[in-house]
C-alpha cells in the first residue's frame, strides 16, 4: 500500500462514519427549528380539484376538510391589489387574454365555469364562485390558518405589499415565503425576514448535493420548509418537459436522488418540514408519508382527509 493510501483510506473511512453518525443524530450539532404549525393537509391553489381554483369557495371547502395549510400564488393588479392567482395571464382561467397587471381589481373577469385540474389531466372542476379574491380577504377570512404564498415574478411592489399584509394581519409566523427562484426569495426575505422560508430550487439542489457528499450534517439550513414535488408523479400527472422520453428520464433520476428516507428524516429532525406536492392519489399519499414527510399538498383535500383519518401518520417528534 502506498503511503498516500495508507493515510487517505483511514481518513476517508473516519469521515464517512462521522457523517453517517451526525446524519442520524443532527441535534448533536443543530438546534431544531421551532415549529409554529405542522401541516399535514395542504390545499393546492385552495383545493383546485373540488372547487374552482383559488376562489373563496375552494378555500372554504378545504377548511371543512380540516386543511392545515392553504397553498396560494399571488399577482398584482394595475391598481396595486394583491390577488390570488397562479397565472400572470388570464387566458387559461377566464378566456380573457390580458395580464392581471394590466387591469384594475374591479375589472378582473370571472373565471370559466369549469377548469382542468392541472395535476389530474382530463379532470375538470366546477364551482358556483367564479370571483378572483384579494389576499387581504383571504387573511381576513382565515386569520389563523397557515398559508404558503408563492411569488413567481420579480415584482418588488408585489413582494413588499404581500409582506406588509402579512405584518398587518399579524401572520409572520404562519405565512410561508415560497418561490422557485433564489433571486426572488432574497427580496422576499428582505421585505419580511420574520416569515419562514422554503427552499428554492437551487437551494434544494444544494442540500441534495451536500447530502451525497456527506457534508449536510455540518451545514446550517436557514429555511424551515422543503416544499418539493414527489418524483413518482412525473410522467403520470406532472409533465415538466414536452418530450415523453425526458419525462421518463426525469422520473427515474429524480426518484433515485430524492426519495431517500435518511435525507427526509435528517431534515425533519432539524425542524425543516418536508411537504410533497401535488399528490392526488392514495398511493402517492402513502409514498410520501412512508418517506417521513410532514405533509402533502393536494388538489383533493377530501381524499387526503379520508386517507389521514384512516391511515394518518404519527405526529413527528421534535
Amino acid at each position: 500500500m502506498s503511503p498516500l493510501l495508507y493515510y487517505a483510506l483511514p481518513t476517508l473511512g473516519s469521515y464517512v462514519m462521522l457523517s453517517i453518525f451526525f446524519l442520524r443524530r443532527p441535534r448533536l450539532l443543530h438546534t431544531p427549528w421551532f415549529r409554529a404549525f405542522c401541516p399535514r393537509l395542504g390545499a393546492h391553489r385552495g383545493g383546485s380539484g373540488e372547487r374552482l381554483e383559488n376562489t373563496m369557495e375552494a378555500m372554504e371547502n378545504s377548511m371543512t376538510q380540516r386543511a392545515d395549510l392553504l397553498e396560494l400564488d399571488c399577482q398584482l393588479t394595475r391598481d396595486g391589489v394583491v390577488v390570488v392567482s397562479h397565472d400572470k395571464n388570464l387566458s387559461r382561467q377566464s378566456g380573457v387574454n390580458r395580464d392581471i397587471g394590466s387591469l384594475d381589481f374591479e375589472e378582473l373577469p370571472l373565471l370559466k365555469e369549469e377548469l382542468e385540474v392541472y395535476f389530474s389531466p382530463g379532470h375538470f372542476t366546477h364551482g358556483s364562485d367564479r370571483h378572483m379574491v384579494r389576499l387581504e380577504d383571504v387573511f381576513r377570512r382565515f386569520p389563523r390558518t397557515p398559508i404558503s404564498v408563492e411569488i413567481k415574478e420579480e415584482n418588488e411592489e408585489l413582494i413588499y405589499k404581500t409582506a406588509d399584509l402579512v405584518r398587518n394581519f399579524d401572520r409572520n409566523e404562519i405565512t410561508i415565503w415560497a418561490s422557485g427562484k433564489s433571486s426572488i426569495m432574497k427580496k422576499c426575505k428582505a421585505a419580511n425576514p420574520e416569515m419562514p422560508t422554503s427552499l428554492t430550487l437551487s437551494r434544494g439542489l444544494w442540500v441534495l448535493l451536500l447530502y451525497y457528499l456527506g457534508l449536510l450534517p455540518f451545514i446550517s439550513i436557514p429555511e424551515k420548509f422543503l416544499i418539493c414535488f414527489l418524483p413518482t408523479i412525473i410522467n403520470r400527472t406532472y409533465f415538466p418537459f414536452p418530450c415523453s422520453g425526458l419525462n421518463q428520464l426525469a422520473a427515474v433520476v429524480s426518484k433515485w436522488l430524492i426519495m431517500r428516507k435518511s435525507l427526509i428524516q435528517h431534515l425533519e429532525q432539524r425542524g425543516v418540514q418536508v411537504i410533497f406536492w401535488c399528490l392526488n392519489e392514495e398511493s402517492d399519499f402513502k409514498a410520501a408519508f412512508d418517506l417521513g414527510a410532514t405533509g402533502i399538498i393536494t388538489d383533493y383535500p377530501t381524499a387526503l382527509r379520508r386517507y389521514l383519518d384512516n391511515h394518518g401518520p404519527p405526529a413527528p417528534s421534535y
